[in-house]
């Protein structure tokens, strides 16, 4: 039996284990990938962390000073990668897990090279881990391309087409950005819920060191003054077609776990008229994409950044850990009543930096079975 199995090889999954290591636990890291980091590896072109690079780093390991202030994607899989050999961490890939249970003296994976045990338990497989692409009337209708974001790789397959990004969050913005730059004719992006817009550096300053400071305020104390400073920096993109939002940008995070748009140059691009702001889909029509207000969109493709599923259902839905919206009940170093010695860590999406907080979560797991291997 292992002393502890890890499931997942991205950021949380390896922090995790090398935190664990550090303690004195050897922990096997199991991923379905066939690298670690696959998640990463799927990641559009141009993506970069809107965290910066030295409040990113995982326990153990900097991340290298000529990756720049916001590191990029393929410099991200290069850091996950000397990490993983830098700690010399025990992983196996090609392992899928399809369920968990409980055995006696701990857990029982099934997975898809056999049954593995393990005395305790991380689950590390991701927030954004399976695509959602909602079922729209008459989407099979539609006579041009649709893809969810999780395909996008790059502008050229669209350069000189007419584009409908739906969802305004940081991945539709960042996409449609690199629409235009890339030579599309046509850019629209479409939301249901106006979003909170920030910029993602204020005086040289990363937002994110900013939401450090802020975030153990009361909401109530944070809202307003995150959108003064929102009014001051951004200013007003009604006429764009982008009212404010409902609520301030800590509301939205704490109720819906929604993060801000942090600009890359989604701004300017709007104020310039290069990104056309317009309505929530609400069907398809053949050749055409019908919003919310009636107007119809002659789309040579769409775009779905919608978003993503934990997919936990399969593995642990039938132990009760999960909530309505499919997320752990536990997070960190608590474990449930019903399920002990299992953890889970990468499950929320803190504004304050997913890197960062895996971080500090995974240390908070490895003195939790840390004490629990010294007391067995």
């Amino acid at each position: 039996m292992e002393p502890v199995v890890v499931i997942g090889a991205g950021p949380a999954g390896l922090a995790v284990a090398a935190a664990l290591k550090q303690a004195g636990v050897d922990a096997l890291v199991v991923d379905r990938g066939s690298a670690v980091g696959s998640s990463w590896r799927g990641h559009y072109d141009r993506l970069h962390l809107h965290t910066s690079r030295r409040l990113s780093k995982l326990p153990g390991l900097d991340i290298p000073r000529e990756y720049g202030t916001w590191v990029s994607r393929d410099h991200v899989i290069s850091y996950l990668e000397a990490y993983a050999q830098h700690h010399a961490l025990r992983i196996q890939l090609g392992v899928a897990v399809d369920r968990i249970d409980r055995i006696d003296d701990g857990w029982r994976l099934a997975t898809s090279a056999g049954p593995i045990d393990a005395a305790r338990l991380v689950i590390a497989t991701g927030y954004n881990h399976t695509p959602l692409l909602p079922a729209w009337p008459g989407r099979d209708t539609f006579r041009g391309e649709l893809i969810h974001a999780s395909r996008y790789r790059n502008p050229e397959p669209y350069r000189g087409r007419d584009v409908l990004v739906v969802g305004a969050g940081n991945t539709g913005a960042e996409i449609a950005v690199d629409l235009v730059e890339g030579g599309a004719a046509k850019v629209r992006l479409s939301f249901r819920t106006p979003p909170n817009v920030l910029r993602r550096s204020l005086g040289g300053v990363p937002s994110q060191a900013i939401a450090i400071v802020l975030r153990r305020l009361p909401t109530k104390v944070v809202d307003p003054v995150v959108t003064f400073v929102q009014r001051l920096a951004v200013g007003d993109l009604s006429r764009y077609g982008l009212p404010p939002a409902p609520v301030g940008p800590y509301t939205q995070i704490v109720e819906d776990g929604r993060i801000p748009i942090l600009d890359v140059g989604f701004i300017d691009a709007v104020k310039r008229g290069q990104v056309e702001v317009v309505k929530a889909v609400e069907r398809f029509d053949g050749d055409q994409v019908v919003l919310a207000d009636g107007t119809r969109v002659a789309a040579d493709a769409v775009i779905a950044a919608t978003g993503y599923v934990r997919g936990l259902e399969a593995m642990v839905g039938h132990l009760g850990l999960l909530d309505r919206r499919g997320l752990p009940v536990v997070h960190g170093a608590e474990t449930h009543a019903s399920a002990p010695g299992l953890y889970f860590i990468g499950y929320t999406n803190p504004v304050s930096g997913n890197f960062r907080e895996v971080g500090i979560d995974a240390r908070k797991i490895a003195r939790a079975l840390g004490r629990a291997a010294r007391a067995a």
